[in-house]
């Protein structure tokens, strides 16, 4: 048996006091008074040792009740072997998620957050359990549970630390939500798909930006039992600010000459507020100075701010790509990239006998129809229905307007451009279309009669589901009653096999037909849209309805100019046959989904693509695609949400649920201190101390029973001697 605090056994020497007191030999308190004696003086008797101890049970109860009371306050307790962790023999499973967004390319923050995470993996035993994890837009799995338990005990650190090695920060943007999740989710499970057992955690190496998107956290019920702990990474330069391009919206019209509007934001922890902005050339060595083209902009934004400035265009100055921002410690995100507007140039072919000039014809409005814009312009061309046909008119014609009845030649002609993707559009001015209807139709002649219409006829039944009509859709542009047809055509397409009534007259007949024929479609509209035969000319549904029509047949490309780091990119195929050189020096002609696109990045090399679609826009710049009819260029910017570089408080992440694990402070024990805290440990769980004091109180009580028998027995002696 050992004492906590040994001293109190001093306390024993106390047990003197109850021996000394039997000893002592005391006065009788029993007085007889003598008439003899009354005039002598009084003097009292001497103490005197006794010779033997009196009540020996007494004196041995009240020894060992001084005895028990020293033991109880000496704290005692039995040595016993420290208790073990209870949860020391299951393997801890813990995932290391490591942050490769673009804001941690800032000085000194990579190279902290990969000695943080090493240690992590260093401080691993060996029967736990390690994944890795990086993250930006997504989240990637460097090395698994598998993995790790697979591999030898002796080689799991070298094989995390070496696959960590291989890291570096990307320029997308930070998802940190869905990496949470992510975790998360590898944790709650184990191998064998059934929950994990034992003590799961998270470590999140981040710089723990701002900017990082938590929004896959609002909706995620967070497991029990899984810890978050943070080990934050700081930059070596507080100063932080970014400059984005301020979107235009999608009916922007703006001009190639209009100054450019840029956001520069400054972090709420920057030490810096007056910056330079303007055009700049591409570096030749990343991280330089700008060198800016025109003199820059003077920038005043002061820290946690944002401002909204216009970038002048200068004029007759070629290479105006790319706005830099300078005055910044960190030049990750000073650069915004811009492809100025370029005009679309789209052709319109229309075949038939009206004169261009008159009002009271139908090309006289569709002239009118594509009027030149910023974005498109549209070359219409007129061509006689009886003269040969230009096959680099046809070619790059995106909608062939039919008006007039051609030769069969030209159907079966037009037919196989339809074929082969283009889209035509039959205008039934008279009933001797028909023929030239049914041979672009590949059948014999559809029947065209003039319509009756009373006093006029009007739309009743449209699908605004067709894409014609989808920009109809909206009640508030859907009211079509205000146009009235004087003259139509009945077409019978009651026998042509997959045709599609988009619009129907009041009383049932077809007023605008869509066929299939081969990649492309023929429409057939079943009046015409001028004054004699309609209000359509007039009314404000007839530019948006043309408009729509070349949209629908590829005649304007909805293709977006402006992206940002990791955005899907598609990228459209022509429709037209095109000639592309194979590697042999001989141009072939493929077919449209047979294309192949050549993008080329910012960084170089060359990328292939053969469906249309570009996934891999992985860092900023200018891209450039070739391969189609017309080549395309893109700018892909840095998430505007990277520059936000101030600290995330962790208290955010507790308000959605993640419970944050506190900083434990592991303090070192000196080895002569180590045995004093077992057995204050040890003490702490026996506490003996409370048996010594009832024990105490036991022998008191019994003590005080005992003494008082034997004073009541003295006393009855006493009267019995002296009766």
């Amino acid at each position: 048996m050992n004492f906590l605090t040994p001293l109190f056994l001093l306390g024993g020497l106390a047990l003197a006091a109850p021996i000394i007191y039997h000893l002592v030999r005391r006065t009788t308190r029993e007085r007889t008074a003598f008439s003899s004696l009354m005039f002598l003086q009084p003097s009292p008797p001497r103490i005197s040792k006794r010779q033997r101890f009196e009540h020996l049970l007494l004196l041995l109860l009240r020894c060992a009740a001084l005895a028990l009371l020293a033991l109880g306050f000496a704290r005692p307790f039995f040595t016993q072997a420290p208790v073990d962790d209870p949860t020391a023999a299951q393997p801890r499973r813990t995932v290391v998620l490591v942050d490769t967004s673009a804001s941690m390319r800032r000085d000194g923050v990579w190279a902290a957050a990969r000695a943080r995470a090493e240690a992590v993996l260093r401080r691993a035993a060996p029967v736990d359990q390690v994944a890795v994890i990086s993250f930006d837009q997504k989240a990637t799995t460097l090395l698994s549970f598998e993995d790790w338990n697979r591999a030898a005990p002796a080689e799991r650190v070298a094989l995390a630390i070496g696959r960590l090695a291989a890291l570096s920060p990307s320029w997308g943007g930070t998802q940190l939500g869905n990496a949470l999740v992510t975790a998360a989710e590898a944790l709650a499970e184990g191998e064998d798909g059934k929950n994990a057992a034992g003590p799961r955690g998270i470590v999140l190496v981040s710089d723990l930006q701002a900017g990082s998107r938590l929004d896959a956290l609002q909706a995620y019920e967070w497991p029990k039992g899984v810890e978050l702990t943070l080990e934050a990474v700081k930059a070596r330069q507080p100063t932080n600010a970014g400059v984005q391009i301020v979107a235009d919206g999608p009916d922007s019209t703006r001009t190639a000459d209009a100054p450019v509007r840029v956001r520069v934001t400054n972090a709420a922890d920057s030490t810096r507020e007056q910056f330079k902005l303007g055009w700049a050339r591409p570096a030749a060595v990343a991280g330089a100075a700008p060198d800016f083209i025109v003199p820059p902009l003077d920038a005043y934004v002061p820290p946690g701010q944002s401002r909204v400035f216009a970038v002048p265009v200068p004029k007759g100055v070629a290479g105006l790509e790319q706005i830099s921002l300078s005055g910044d410690d960190e030049g990750f995100d000073n650069t915004a990239y811009v492809i100025p507007p370029a005009q679309q140039r789209t052709n319109v072919l229309w075949i038939g006998r009206d004169v261009a000039e008159d009002p009271a014809q139908p090309l006289f409005f569709l002239r009118r129809a594509f009027a030149e814009t910023p974005r498109v312009t549209v070359q219409v061309t007129a061509v006689a229905p009886g003269g040969p046909l230009s096959p680099a008119d046809v070619a790059a014609a995106s909608v062939i307007f039919v008006s007039d009845a051609l030769s069969p030649a030209t159907a079966a002609a037009l037919r196989e451009q339809a074929q082969a993707g283009k889209t035509i559009v039959v205008v039934a001015k008279n009933p001797g279309i028909g023929p030239t209807l049914g041979a672009l139709l590949g059948r014999e002649p559809v029947s065209v009669e003039e319509g009756r219409t009373g006093n006029y006829a009007m739309f009743s039944e449209i699908d605004f589901q067709h894409p014609l009509f989808a920009a109809f859709a909206d009640p508030r542009f859907s009211d079509f009653t205000k146009i009235r047809f004087w003259k139509f055509r009945k077409l019978d397409l009651s026998g042509v096999a997959g045709a599609r009534m988009v619009a129907k007259f009041d009383h049932g007949d077809p007023a605008v037909a869509e066929v299939p024929v081969g990649r492309g479609r023929i429409y057939a509209i079943a009046s015409g849209w001028q004054p004699d035969d309609s209000q359509l000319a007039v009314s404000s549904k007839f530019v948006p309805l043309m408009w729509s029509l070349l949209e629908q047949a590829g005649g304007v490309a909805s293709f977006a100019s402006q992206y940002f780091v990791g955005d899907e990119v598609v990228l459209p195929t022509d429709r037209a046959p095109m000639s592309i050189d194979v590697g042999n020096g001989a141009p072939v002609v493929v077919k449209s989904e047979d294309v192949m696109l050549t993008v080329k990045p910012p960084g170089g090399g060359v990328v292939t693509i053969t469906k249309g679609e570009f996934l891999a826009t992985t860092q900023p710049g200018i891209y450039e695609v070739t391969g189609g009819l017309r080549p395309r260029r893109f700018a892909v910017n840095l998430d505007a949400n990277e520059s936000r570089t101030a600290p995330l408080g962790p208290d955010e992440l507790e308000q959605l649920g993640v419970p944050v694990a506190k900083a434990k402070v592991e303090a070192v024990v000196p080895a002569e201190k180590k045995s004093l805290l077992q057995g204050i440990e040890a003490e702490s769980r026996q506490k003996l101390w409370r048996w010594f004091i009832v024990a105490t109180l036991a022998v008191l009580l019994i003590e005080s029973v005992l003494a008082g028998r034997t004073a009541r027995r003295a006393a009855l002696a006493t009267e019995g001697a002296n009766p």
